[in-house]
């Protein structure tokens, strides 16, 4: 169980996005809970959207009667801005793009999208659905009897907490309360292969799978949107009105016009105008902050992204790159972080460098405008060079393609002092796996010592394989922060940061 955080998130349904705030599962006492920005009246559940991350950030500064005002980690939310509660590019959800992910080759992608947007409405009306709380107080009604009803006293003994706390899954149930044209969805085995990744639509089988999971949405995606459509406040508690939503499209080009250096400014107009309204009532949360006292669940390494990109151009970036086999990847380390490319030739890593040495860059302009140009290096012998050096699609790396080395080393580090049973193995595997690589390219032999099955750092990472979601100990954590921390220096010392 992830420690609690508040993540912003952005839904673009009927061709306008909204942002809210959305709290994944935490445990508080005993109980775990998961909550969206918005709030039930006369049974009826919403989630409150906004048509800007500022607007939503004038929202959380004035609003206290909402599901997250009693999340640990609400205060803090309440003092971010608009930049702050602008959500990454994995906390962004098409829904009216579904059909077209679906009629696209099942790539990395176009499954991951597809899976994250279904989780998310899933996610959605686990929170929204109020037809089981009624359903369950009828059936408890039905199953006590006369002798068990008939002191005020026992019956007062009755917790209705506990009973909801252990109400079994719709699923357990057969009951599908307000959201069946979900159920339905979910029950397909073609979506839940989702889960499963780009492999399990591989072959003559998973195409045809794939096209299970288009005939799937073609069936019920439109029933499934209306069913969530209900619970979706557009008026974001009376603060805003549809008027205030932009489209998509335009929406999207104020993103590309922030990702290429326009700051969010949380007071511009649009925020102002949003503290000039009334406020409301929010219910939601997102990976902005995470409670420092927590200490109940596992959490895994964020990886937050320092370079995003909005999702169609980080979609159009995923094709191409992958088309060419040569993938940007992001690097974190305590100098900085930086954009660099890397392909595999006979299973070897090879980076854009020279000599050992790998090329970061700041931005993806910049490294582009460095692939355009005629310096020599270790990829100008790729056969696809030439259409790297020719493309105008930003290199922006995939969220599997970004190796934050620094966060690892904190976590460790909080581990180490008295935060044990918080993390998992699982979060070595992908930060190691970007040093392997650049191990390999820059031929780092203390790095491969350190990460040798013999070696502390190597059993954990070993460890983290076979069992991911076993958790880190305190006693262990010193040790392999240690260990960890040489071999950030070691990798730091393969990098060269380019103008």
């Amino acid at each position: 169980m992830a420690r609690p955080s508040i993540v912003p998130i952005a839904l673009t349904l009927d061709d306008r996005t909204g942002y809210t705030l959305w709290a994944p599962p935490w445990e508080e006492d005993g109980e775990e809970w998961q909550a969206f920005l918005g709030t039930t009246e006369d049974d009826a559940a919403r989630v409150h959207l906004f048509p800007t991350p500022a607007a939503l950030a004038s929202f959380c500064r004035t609003a206290t009667d909402h599901d997250l005002a009693d999340h640990p980690v609400w205060p803090v939310v309440t003092g971010l801005g608009a930049a702050d509660l602008t959500p990454d590019d994995d906390h962004r959800y098409d829904l009216d793009g579904v059909y077209d992910i679906a009629a696209e080759n099942p790539d990395r992608w176009a499954v991951e999208e597809l899976a994250a947007t279904i989780d998310i409405v899933s996610r959605l009306a686990e929170c929204l659905d109020t037809a089981d709380d009624d359903e369950l107080d009828d059936e408890l009604g039905e199953d006590l009897d006369d002798e068990d009803l008939a002191a005020d006293d026992d019956a007062r003994d009755v917790d209705p907490d506990v009973e909801l706390e252990t109400r079994p899954s719709a699923d357990a149930t057969g009951r599908e309360g307000e959201f069946e044209a979900l159920a339905e969805l979910v029950a397909r085995p073609e979506v839940g292969s989702l889960g499963l990744g780009v492999e399990a639509f591989a072959g003559r089988a998973g195409e045809d799978a794939w096209v299970g999971m288009g005939s799937a949405l073609d069936e019920l995606w439109e029933d499934v949107v209306e069913e969530l459509s209900a619970h979706l406040d557009w008026t974001g508690a009376g603060t805003v009105g549809l008027d205030d939503y932009p489209s998509a499209a335009e929406s999207l080009e104020d993103d590309e016009l922030d990702d290429e250096g326009d700051e969010l400014d949380p007071d511009r107009d649009d925020d102002d105008g949003a503290d000039e309204r009334p406020a409301a009532v929010p219910a939601a949360a997102a990976p902005v902050a995470a409670a420092p006292e927590a200490s109940a669940g596992t959490s895994t390494i964020s990886g937050g992204a320092r370079i995003t990109a909005p999702p169609a151009v980080a979609a159009a970036a995923a094709e191409f790159w992958e088309g060419v086999g040569i993938l940007p990847v992001e690097l974190v380390v305590p100098e900085g972080a930086g954009l660099t490319l890397r392909c595999y030739v006979e299973d070897e890593a090879r980076f854009l460098g020279r000599d050992g040495e790998i090329y970061l860059f700041a931005t993806p302009a910049e490294l582009a405008r460095f692939c355009a140009g005629d310096e020599e290096h270790d990829l100008t012998g790729i056969a696809s060079w030439p259409e790297v050096a020719a493309t105008d699609v930003p290199p922006v790396p995939a969220d599997q393609d970004r190796y934050d080395l620094t966060e690892l080393a904190e976590v460790l580090g909080e581990v180490a002092d008295g935060a044990a049973g918080l993390v998992r193995h699982e979060a070595l595997l992908q930060p190691v796996e970007g040093v392997r690589d650049v191990a390999e390219y820059a031929d780092l032999a203390r790095v491969g010592e350190l990460l040798a099955p013999s070696a502390p750092l190597g059993r954990a990472v070993a460890l983290a394989d076979r069992e991911p979601e076993a958790t880190l100990r305190a006693e262990d954590a010193a040790a392999l922060r240690a260990d960890w921390d040489e071999v950030v220096r070691e990798v730091g010392g393969a990098l060269v940061f380019r103008d």
